[in-house]
């Protein structure tokens, strides 16, 4: 009897292998079919992400005694308005100051080309020509009609539609969805709800704060680099704010940009600018990021540069976006099942 239930681990062992092994190497066609999906599926999937996000908000106002028909309605047109207000006020200003970036991107260029003796080539012209293309879809935003632009980005216009309504519907609706996931996980197993319950609980977290500082970093460098007199002040401050989603590496890609840029300005605008890239960013590590995140992304630097490094190998800048999130959802699945792994590897060292 014994040796028949050996028989069998090892059986179910040799199982678990042969579809790892088929899932591996058909991981070529899964992808391509996973990819086909979520493109279809992306504008519902990022009205659910904001609505997922901004359902804290809605539970915030709700405890200040407002009803939760009202609260969603301050949500989405605090947010309609915010969005609205900040392109109507920011794209004229955007796109003189995109155009004033560009020309001295090619300014350092040249100034590189001439004092080191090399030619960048067909480089250049790439990436001069990627920022014109930039420049002239922001100038038809602000100088062309209504009509001209809803012609001009029909595709676009139609996803964010979809994607705003999911997005009103998910919101009004999230109580609800939640509640109807957590009966049918309490239903399934209990331990299923408690791991879903801290999962929930270690994302929420994690959008709150990043939320919180990218608002944050927009405003903090915006203002840092106007007062200094960078030219290019409101760029800074949006690349600051976006690129907050790329850990370490986000703000270093700013800092370098910023300094660049001064240096073809004047060398007192270096020195504020390099004053600012040094002292700020030991600011937000470890004072403010640690305020809003708490414990929730205490992460080794060595492991997030790993973490970046494999994202960007494996979906490019939306594995670079996903890949500390992903670690945080696996740390937490380990942690929750450490001992249930423990035991496990103990029956597989039995068996094998």
């Amino acid at each position: 009897m014994q040796e028949n239930k050996i028989n069998y681990r090892v059986i179910n062992l040799l199982a678990i292998v042969a579809l790892l092994y088929l899932l591996v190497s058909s991981v070529g066609i899964w992808w391509g079919i996973i990819s086909k999906c979520i493109q279809v599926l992306a504008p519902f999937i990022i009205g659910f992400a904001f609505a997922y996000a901004f359902t804290p908000l809605v539970r915030w106002l709700q405890k200040k005694g407002i009803k939760k028909g009202i609260a969603v309605t301050i949500v989405i047109l605090g947010l309609v308005l915010f969005v609205g207000g900040l392109l109507w006020v920011t794209l004229p200003m955007l796109y003189d100051q995109l155009s004033l970036f560009i020309k001295m991107i090619a300014e350092v260029l040249n100034n590189l080309e001439a004092k080191y003796d090399f030619s960048l080539g067909s480089y250049e012209f790439k990436i001069t020509d990627h920022l014109n293309t930039i420049l002239g879809d922001v100038g038809s935003i602000v100088s062309s009609s209504g009509i001209d632009f809803i012609n001009k980005s029909i595709g676009f216009i139609g996803k964010f539609i979809v994607g705003f309504v999911g997005f009103v519907y998910f919101l009004i609706d999230m109580d609800q969805i939640r509640s109807a996931v957590k009966d049918w996980l309490r239903s399934f197993s209990k331990r299923g709800f408690e791991y879903f319950r801290l999962m929930d609980g270690e994302i929420t977290n994690y959008l709150k704060g990043l939320e919180i500082f990218m608002v944050i970093q927009f405003f903090e460098y915006s203002i840092l680099f106007l007062i200094t007199g960078h030219p290019n002040w409101l760029i800074l401050g949006i690349l600051a704010c976006i690129t907050t989603v790329i850990p370490y590496f986000g703000g270093l890609i700013t800092n370098i940009i910023a300094i660049v840029l001064a240096s073809v300005v004047s060398t007192k605008l270096v020195i504020f600018t390099i004053i600012i890239c040094l002292i700020f960013p030991q600011i937000d590590g470890y004072l403010i990021s640690p305020k809003i995140y708490g414990k929730t992304t205490n992460v080794s630097p060595l492991i997030v540069i790993m973490l970046v490094s494999i994202g960007g190998t494996l979906a490019g800048i939306y594995g670079i976006i996903a890949a500390l999130p992903v670690y945080l959802l696996l740390r937490t699945t380990y942690r929750f099942f450490q001992k249930d792994l423990k035991k496990g590897m103990v029956i597989v060292k039995r068996t094998i």
